[in-house]
Order: structure tokens, then C-alpha cells, then sequence
């Protein structure tokens, strides 16, 4: 489990506008990004390594 005391949490440019589909991401801390759901934030995050990351990010943006 990774520690994400200290994550600076920003929303997603590719979340909805609607006001309730919105996924948050941190990248503030070393080694790791964490992505949660902004309408539940004390739950669990996923975590990625940041060369996942931007793998994913990658992919979804050639869409």
C-alpha cells in the first residue's frame, strides 16, 4: 500500500462536466500517481507508476 499522505489532488482535464463523473489525479508524489473518484475521495485510489501512467494517458489521448 502506498502512502499518499501529502497528495495534491487536481481533477482529471478528461472528467465530464456534469458535476458527478469526475476522476482525480495526484502526481505530486515521488514514484507514484494516484487516480480516485472525486465523489468518493476517502476510499481507495488506484496507484500507477508514473511510466504507466503516462502510458495510459498516451493511449487514451490517440483515441
Amino acid at each position: 500500500m502506498v502512502d499518499l499522505t501529502g497528495a495534491r489532488w487536481r481533477k482529471s482535464t478528461r472528467s465530464g462536466s456534469n458535476g458527478g463523473e469526475c476522476v482525480e489525479v495526484s502526481d505530486n508524489l515521488p514514484g507514484v500517481v494516484a487516480v480516485r473518484d472525486s465523489k468518493d475521495p476517502h476510499s481507495s485510489a488506484l496507484t500507477f507508476t508514473p511510466t504507466a501512467w503516462a502510458t495510459f494517458v498516451k493511449a487514451t489521448k490517440a483515441r
